[in-house]
């Protein structure tokens, strides 16, 4: 084996302030639920719903972003640096782009789309959910120039960095978030708004910052300003599979949410609030998914399969470990955290049902079913990866979502059930996939 391309100390440094980015931008969520839902159910029941179809562009602008941190880190590897930020510059382009022509179509639809979504909800959920959304839209842009600067930040193992940027930008949106519910009574705007402003600032800051060099890689406005075929080539020969994958989950996702929304308001209220802390309990694997992509794409970008196999290993028995211990916390807070929402006590039920599943499947599967998968795309094997996540996505947790949850009338318990049973099918395809060592034939650059 060649030099070590990460001591442990490295991997520490990367790992830390990542876990603890995701766990405030998380946070977020709990918190606009929590404010929010002092403004009554119905409005908790539009901001979930509407987060869920929020989610699809969000994954979008990750899956492009993650697109250009694979190219940038496989250069990096290669220790090319001009191609890496020739990579990075037009990653930013093409973020400012499609995020502007998706916010466009949002704000002119807005309406339309909840009412085609999500069908015939009660009157006071339509009207939360149009007002989220449209205030939303205005902040894709940000939220996408945001995710390509952090690419660049995470693929040179900066990862402190973003996590200072994500500090401030929760402070200004928690603090905002009790101002415009508690002191403006806002409802629902009262929460968006703070979320609108916390973005822009990320994305000016990150921008700003991504200018200056960082270890030889940083924008140029020149390679901004142009097109380059065959670099774009590259990178969305990653995030469209990606953003294909993410957008078919996302939709996916919103049309498990229109059944959900035929459970009535006290599931509806529940499973908005179990996912903000479902996003808390996942954060671990989501923060690994970062890691995965930098530093197995160092490694293959090197041409060291010897290495990436390694970090292969040691970054699943992390992720695991890790996961374990934090899921558990969560389970254990769970009642306390269920307690502090303005619900009914049947939505308080619902929520601990819902978090204990989740949970234990979120421990022991998602981080074969997620990190491991991310580890395997950066290494260059997209289109296995894809089509095990389509499948699951599709023929295991939509069908079994609608077989348990209204067939069985298991309701949202069904829903999570068949999440987890979708964790199940794609983790043992992917250790099979890593153990049969197909993906170190594969080249990005």
């Amino acid at each position: 084996m060649n030099q070590v391309m990460f001591t442990n100390k490295q991997l520490k440094d990367m790992i830390v302030p990542l876990i603890a980015e995701q766990f405030l931008v998380m946070l977020v969520g709990l918190a606009d639920t929590f404010v929010v839902s002092y403004a009554g159910e119905a409005a908790v029941s539009g901001v979930s719903l509407v987060n869920s179809f929020n989610t699809i562009f969000l994954f979008l602008f990750t899956a492009l972003a993650s697109g250009g941190a694979v190219v940038v880190s496989q250069y990096i590897g290669r220790k090319n640096t001009d191609k890496a930020s020739e990579a990075v510059s037009q990653l930013l382009m093409v973020s400012v782009l499609f995020s502007a022509a998706v916010s466009v179509l949002i704000l002119i639809f807005n309406q339309g789309i909840i009412r085609a979504i999500f069908g015939q909800v009660e009157p006071e959920v339509e009207e939360a959910c149009v007002t989220y959304l449209r205030i939303s839209a205005y902040s894709y842009p940000a939220l996408a120039v945001y995710n390509a600067g952090a690419a660049l930040y995470r693929s040179v193992g900066k990862t402190s960095t973003t996590m200072k940027i994500s500090i401030i930008a929760n402070v200004i949106n928690v603090a905002g978030n009790l101002i415009g519910v508690f002191a403006l009574h806002a409802g629902v705007a009262g929460v968006a708004y703070p979320s609108l402003i916390s973005r822009v600032f990320s994305a000016v800051v990150i921008t700003l910052l991504c200018f200056r060099d960082q270890e030889g890689v940083r924008y140029r406005w020149r390679q901004i300003l142009s097109w380059k075929s065959e670099l774009l080539k590259t990178i969305m020969g990653i995030a469209v599979p990606n953003g294909l994958e993410s957008g078919i989950f996302q939709l996916v996702k919103v049309g498990l949410s229109s059944i959900v929304a035929l459970f009535g308001t006290s599931q509806i209220a529940a499973n908005g609030i179990a996912q903000s802390i479902w996003s808390v309990a996942s954060l671990i694997s989501v923060a690994m998914d970062a890691v995965f992509i930098t530093v197995i794409g160092q490694c293959m970008g090197a041409g060291d399969t010897l290495q990436a196999e390694a970090y292969f290993k040691k970054l699943m028995k992390l992720t695991v470990g890790i996961s374990l211990a934090w899921n558990g916390l969560i389970a254990l807070f769970t009642p306390w955290i269920a307690g502090t929402y303005a619900v009914s006590e049947e939505t308080r039920q619902y929520v601990l049902y819902l978090v204990l599943i989740h949970n234990l499947g979120n421990s022991i599967l998602f981080p074969f079913a997620d990190p491991l998968g991310k580890g395997l795309r950066a290494a260059g094997d997209v289109k296995y990866t894809v089509v095990v996540s389509l499948f699951t996505t599709i023929g295991v947790r939509l069908l079994l979502s609608l077989l348990f949850g209204i067939v069985l009338q298991m309701g949202v318990i069904g829903i999570a059930l068949a999440m987890c049973m979708d964790w199940l099918v794609r983790a043992v395809l992917f250790w099979i996939r890593f153990k049969k060592g197909r993906w170190k034939t594969f080249q990005v650059v």
